[in-house]
């Protein structure tokens, strides 16, 4: 009967780490999952399964957690400072702007291009990243003061990434066009 109750925590706190694994980001997570897993391989020294599965979990949890801070400090180290972009456009002469389709000159290889950047950058948004966002605007809604807000980093860095694409596309349509009700059809 012990056996069958460690067999699933242990389904629970694999289900867990890989799911959410920011929720064991801190030393005081870690430690107590470090401590409920040292409880359950007690449980089975003789075999020693046990031990190698928790083993297996940790180490993909750690895997996991370092692969999300490599990439946050990859985007953090090509976060450029917010310019105005507008004044540098405008002081370029028009022969050395290039419109997009100069430079890919089949548009729909240019949407598939994007569309896979699009998909990169949304499969580093994980399933915390949306819970924080939602618990926030839910103590919001409630009036309630919460200190514990953590950046959404990856969410944010979508955010910010999505909207200078807009604009990209906006910018293209604007110039390609002819007619401007064609245009705000278009955008």
């Amino acid at each position: 009967k012990l056996k069958s109750f460690a067999a699933k925590i242990i389904q629970l706190l694999k289900e867990w780490t890989e799911t959410f694994p920011y929720d064991f980001q801190d030393e005081k997570s870690m430690k107590e999952l470090k401590e409920i897993a040292h409880r359950i391989t007690q449980c089975d020294e003789e075999n020693g399964t046990v031990k190698k599965i928790i083993s297996q979990m940790t180490q993909n949890l750690r895997m996991a957690l370092s692969s999300r801070s490599q990439y946050q400090e990859i985007r953090e180290k090509f976060r450029q400072p917010v310019t105005d972009k507008g004044t540098i456009l405008k002081t370029k002469p028009q022969s050395t702007q290039k419109d997009i389709l100069s430079v890919c000159c089949d548009p729909l290889i240019l949407a598939q291009q994007l569309t896979y950047i699009e998909l990169e950058r949304v499969s580093n948004i994980y399933p915390e990243d949306l819970m924080q966002i939602v618990s926030h605007m839910d103590s919001l809604d409630n009036h309630k003061c919460r200190g514990d807000v953590t950046k959404t980093y990856n969410l944010e860095a979508y955010d910010n990434w999505f909207n200078c694409l807009s604009m990209l596309v906006a910018t293209e349509i604007c110039r390609v066009g002819i007619h401007r009700k064609q245009n705000s059809e278009m955008i």
